[in-house]
């Protein structure tokens, strides 16, 4: 079945603008969405990863590597043939192992031939595309933590059972979860670039609207995505031209200096928040083909990099998103 196109998706647009720079920038983080069951957190995370263009790969190698990777890859790349294949997109499942994430001993080829082998896990499997875990908030602590070491670092490194590997992983980490079933801890949740927080829309035009487009990608899905085909491609040039732009992009002063009032005056806790402001605000500025970072970049993508990593006040109980927005209106008008 075709996926249901990116641009289809309605009533979303924070969580569609996180992903986007997330794409444009992967260095932002990953993106944690927190929000109701059934409002197309996985369907528009596997749209963007499905609209993106083929990546060029070498055919038998299992770590997804480009030809100027061989000489770092563990497998032996034999074929030397360079292929195109889709961005990958792996889901992780909650009952998921250590090994199976980050790779283990191949015991068929130990059994088999007596010989130490490493089977990649999903990480590998994820290198240059999107691993998306739905229900991150019940997926065990340690795991979590490897994950966004991982992310971070771009790098998975195995020392395990005589084995001793490493290999490249860079991929954009995508989060999902329901708040009601179980909170992430304060200080991994910190570790996300983006947060969003995704709501089942209260309007009926809106939810009459995702209704029909729902009912016609499941009555013809090749007739739909054709409909979208042309939004979508619009898309995919705005996120290629947002990439070449982006290395071109540095916030002034004026901005930076933004950056920090806002974070002192939300109370956002260490200094992620001002950096992950800046990236997102640069990658937002390249979406839209923006001469310079401005102030109101750094508007747009506040809330998503803040709500966060504010701490607690026992004396002021709203929501993050309103202190934020509160405190934007009284530092910039």
């Amino acid at each position: 079945m075709a996926r249901f196109p990116f641009s289809a998706i309605v009533g979303q647009d924070e969580m569609k603008q996180a992903l986007l720079i997330a794409a444009v920038d992967p260095s932002v983080g990953g993106v944690m969405v927190f929000g109701d069951r059934g409002t197309g957190k996985s369907t528009a995370a596997r749209a963007l990863a499905g609209l993106l263009p083929p990546i060029s790969a070498i055919e038998d190698c299992r770590y997804g590597c480009t030809g100027e990777e061989r000489g770092t890859c563990p497998d032996p790349c034999t074929s030397g043939r360079v292929r195109k294949r889709d961005v990958p997109f792996v889901d992780l499942p909650l009952g998921a192992t250590e090994d199976r994430v980050i790779g283990s001993l191949d015991l068929e080829r130990a059994l088999r031939a007596g010989e130490k082998a490493f089977e990649p896990g999903l990480l590998a499997k994820a290198h240059r595309g999107f691993l998306y875990i739905d229900e991150i908030n019940l997926l065990e602590d340690h795991l979590v933590d490897l994950l966004l070491d991982v992310a971070a670092s771009g790098e998975n490194v195995v020392e395990r059972e005589g084995l001793s590997v490493r290999h490249r992983a860079k991929f954009v980490l995508i989060g999902s979860g329901n708040p009601e079933e179980g909170e992430l801890r304060p200080q991994l949740l910190d570790r996300f670039g983006l947060s969003v927080e995704v709501r089942t829309p209260e309007d009926i035009e809106t939810r009459v609207e995702i209704m029909r487009l729902v009912a016609a990608n499941e009555r013809d899905p090749d007739a739909f995505a054709k409909e979208w085909a042309e939004q979508d491609d619009k898309i995919l040039k705005q996120i290629a031209r947002g990439k070449a732009k982006l290395a071109k992009l540095e916030p002034g002063e004026d901005v930076l200096r933004d950056a920090a009032q806002l974070c002192m005056a939300v109370g956002a806790d260490g200094l992620r928040g001002e950096l992950t402001l800046m990236r997102a605000a640069r990658a937002l500025a390249a979406l839209k083909g923006a001469r310079s970072v401005k102030r109101e970049h750094l508007i747009a993508v506040a809330p998503s990099a803040l709500r966060h990593r504010l701490r607690r006040d026992v004396l002021d109980e709203t929501g993050s998103t309103v202190r934020i927005t509160r405190a934007i209106d009284e530092l910039f008008g």
